[in-house]
């Protein structure tokens, strides 16, 4: 097979690197690669390397398996990456170094990270894969939290690694390197800097700690790439636009988005070259878009799945349905505040971007894990349009949306597994709850922070009841045109 590699020619319509990446250190270790990694982080490094160079190519630690590492280590960390618009293009990436997976996973990854040449540690592990609460406290019962506290010295989750890297670090008279969090996480920063310094206190000691807090920084961060999981398709695309076979492809929408809080320990990249925000506060950017983009996204994956629909711009397809996304996003905009930015030109442009027909976002991948991200992008709109007094309807329909989807049986009855880190907690709540009057309580005592007392009481809990028992009892089909027909907020 002529797979893409070091040695490969430049054949094909692919941009190829501008520079030679083998003349380039690492100076990021990144847990957590995937394909949002290598659309995001590490194109916007490979544009870096190519207009200014520098040490800043990056290992990638793989913490879910070798796969990734099976496809990227034999073409030394080349990939090609698709961006599908009104055109196709690609160009293949050379900032990646290399991946570390399998049994030496932790020791592999401890040594990069120990590396005086290491200035950032960035990860991209979902919301799930932090193992810490909504307030940012560790979660012991999250199983990589559970195994690191009982092994600190041979970790195999993020906040163990992290630890454990900056102790060697410390021990060794090495200055601490940057975390940056590069997940869909509020004050990602922030909760991540929290997490680690309970894992500090807790398996080490105050002074240890306090050290963590004076000297390591961790900006938050707000990151924006539609990124569809691999298919064939890609891997033919880039066979078509390269030349050459790359099981390690990725496709990814034209728009892209990074917003960073300025406050790096030990110097970055400058990413600003390839259009990145550096700000002193992200907040109002990481809320915009949560409660946006990711709230939209939330509401079409549940409702989607529901009405039988693969895709994002399959929902978008739909004149009804479609109409109920830009609802919900001018419901979720009016909850956004300390943005001089035109909020409704930035719903205009979302709803552009669902609706591209070359991109393949499933709505079953953006299902997922809907307990981790419900809070910020649902409920915690919910709560404050309810306290403004703006439209809340929309949101109402989300939260009916994932409590109808939750309680989906198969043709023989059966009660079906949701796809969540909740999953048998979710299966036990909706056991034979065939109406919103059993079903809501049962997911509000299971799920308080999804569907609190202030939602379930009033008007709210009264349209979320019958939006519930509606989409029950009739279907999501009938429901939609319905709701878009009726033009209710």
């Amino acid at each position: 097979m002529n797979r893409l590699a070091a040695t490969s020619f430049a054949a094909g319509e692919a941009e190829w690197p501008r520079y030679r990446p083998e003349e380039h250190r690492a100076g990021i270790v990144h847990l957590g690669l995937g394909n949002f990694a290598k659309a995001h982080l590490l194109a916007y490094t490979d544009e870096v390397l190519s207009a200014k160079g520098g040490d800043w190519r990056v290992i990638g630690v793989s913490l879910r398996g070798t796969a990734v590492a099976e496809a990227l280590n034999p073409q030394d960390g080349r990939y090609t990456l698709i961006t599908r618009g009104a055109e196709t293009s690609a160009r293949i990436i050379g900032a990646l170094k290399y991946v570390v997976a399998g049994a030496r996973t932790a020791s592999c990854a401890l040594s990069a990270m120990t590396r005086p040449a290491c200035r950032i540690v960035s990860i991209t592990v979902t919301e799930k894969g932090y193992g810490i609460t909504s307030d940012g406290h560790l979660d012991r019962a999250h199983p990589a939290i559970a195994a690191d506290l009982s092994q600190p010295d041979a970790p195999l989750g993020v906040i163990g690694l992290i630890v454990e890297a900056l102790r060697q670090r410390r021990a060794a008279g090495i200055a601490p390197f940057t975390v940056l969090s590069c997940d869909n996480l509020s004050h990602n920063g922030a909760k991540l800097r929290r997490a680690v310094l309970d894992f500090a206190t807790q398996i080490h000691d105050a002074d240890f700690a306090g050290w963590i807090e004076a000297q390591v920084r961790f900006p938050s961060t707000m990151v924006d790439r539609i990124t569809p999981a691999s298919t064939a398709e890609t891997f033919a695309t880039a066979k078509e636009l390269t030349g050459h076979e790359d099981l390690a492809a990725v496709e990814t929408e034209p728009f892209r988005q990074w917003v960073i809080e300025d406050d790096f320990g030990a110097g970055r990249p400058e990413w600003e070259l390839a259009g990145a925000v550096f700000v002193s506060d992200v907040g109002p950017y990481e809320q915009m878009k949560l409660r946006m983009l990711n709230g939209a996204h939330s509401m079409l994956a549940y409702s989607g799945q529901l009405s039988g629909k693969t895709y994002v711009r399959d929902v978008m397809a739909d004149p009804a349905h479609a109409a109920l996304v830009r609802r919900h996003l001018a419901a979720a905009a009016a909850t956004v505040r300390g943005l001089a930015l035109d909020l409704g030109a930035y719903a205009d442009a979302l709803a552009e971007r669902f609706s591209n027909p070359a991109i393949a976002h499933a709505t079953a991948q953006i299902a997922m894990d809907g307990t981790q991200k419900l809070p910020p992008r649902i409920t915690a709109t919910a709560l404050d349009a309810l306290e403004a007094g703006t439209p809340t309807r929309a949101f109402a329909f989300a939260l009916a949306s994932w409590v109808t989807y939750v309680a989906r049986r198969s043709a023989d009855g059966a009660p079906i597994l949701t796809d969540d880190p909740r999953a048998q907690a979710l299966l036990a709540a909706a056991s034979g709850a065939r109406n919103a009057a059993a079903l809501l309580p049962a997911l509000a005592a299971a799920c308080p922070d999804i569907l609190p007392e202030r939602l379930m009481a009033g008007d709210f809990g009264r349209t979320l009841s019958e939006l519930t028992d509606a989409m029950l009892r009739e279907g999501m089909p009938a429901v939609i045109a319905r709701e878009a027909a009726s033009g209710g907020v």
